[in-house]
């Protein structure tokens, strides 16, 4: 899939890049890695995740913060 074929909100890895990076699409142009914004190439290719990878995702954010706050 391309990046310009996601719809805005999307979650996404890049081929290639760690496993670790998760990506949001913030517009036709951008995306979203730990809340800053990134230029893309709308030919790039990008993996979707599905709802049990986003929520995975959100809850590993999640747990990192609480443990920041111990």
């Amino acid at each position: 899939m391309r990046f310009q074929q996601l719809h805005i909100g999307d979650y996404f890895r890049i081929p290639g890049i760690s496993f670790g990076c998760v990506y949001r699409k913030a517009s036709m142009r951008s995306c979203t890695l730990n809340s800053l914004l990134q230029p893309i190439r709308p030919g790039t290719t990008v993996i979707p995740l599905n709802q049990a990878q986003i929520a995975k995702h959100i809850a590993d954010k999640q747990n990192f913060w609480k443990s920041l706050q111990e």
